[in-house]
């Protein structure tokens, strides 16, 4: 486990140094998704601190048995009736598609006297429809930011965006430009701050830390592959 995590930090280093950025501002996310405790235990004794939970129930279970500062962050689709189960379980959540669920999830906030949740915008910038999320359209996505940045227990980070898989990185280069470049927009023509772009993952983030990735999501290259 130590050694996959070190060749992914390097294979991060390696792209930071490509685009000329600074390698501390990337993060690792571990997918670790029905894998047991104790292979996230393994990652955590080599130093990792951030994992991806797709299901809700799932992560409070885990959220029992890890130490404090491992961080869950929750990134599947997320159900209206599921976000008590992240309430105050989850640091991060980089799923938020619609203002319904932004403003449910502030108040369950509310209610369990949690910490601001870190959020993400998910964008199906792909418009694929086995996956969830909005549309890449500057009025709809620009729509849900302010609605998030205006409530007080959402801690707007940016845009989350899992591209259509393609075997080549470099075609799915387009799509990471996309999204930064939608980013980049919104800040513009609102003021408001999003400093993170969640993209990339285990064959391709190499090009998204190219395009802009601050967070990039690995599972198999870690935990190995899934039963």
């Amino acid at each position: 486990m130590k050694t996959r995590l070190e060749t992914i930090h390097t294979a991060i280093a390696r792209a930071a140094d490509r685009c000329g950025r600074n390698p501390e501002g990337i993060h690792l996310l571990a997918v670790s998704k029905r894998k047991p405790v104790s292979d996230l235990m393994e990652a955590y004794e080599a130093g990792q601190r951030d994992f991806g939970e797709n299901y809700a129930q799932e992560l409070a279970e885990k959220h029992e048995e890890l130490p404090a500062d491992a961080h869950l962050h929750f990134i599947g689709h997320l159900q209206s009736n599921k976000v008590k189960l992240i309430a105050g379980r989850a640091t991060h959540l980089h799923a938020l598609d619609s203002v319904k669920l932004a403003t449910r999830l502030n108040s369950k906030l509310e209610e369990s006297d949690a910490a601001p949740l870190k959020v993400f915008i998910a964008v199906n910038v792909g418009i694929e429809d086995s996956k969830h999320g909005l549309p890449p359209k500057i009025e709809t996505v620009t729509e849900v930011v302010k609605a998030a940045n205006a409530l007080p227990l959402l801690d707007l980070r940016g845009l989350m965006a899992l591209p259509p898989y393609l075997p080549d990185p470099e075609d799915v280069r387009p799509y990471f430009a996309q999204i930064r470049q939608l980013r980049d927009t919104i800040q513009q023509n609102t003021g408001i701050a999003m400093p993170d772009l969640s993209m990339g993952m285990s064959h391709d983030f190499e090009v998204a830390i190219e395009e802009g990735a601050t967070w990039i999501r690995v599972g198999t290259a870690i935990f190995g592959e899934r039963l």
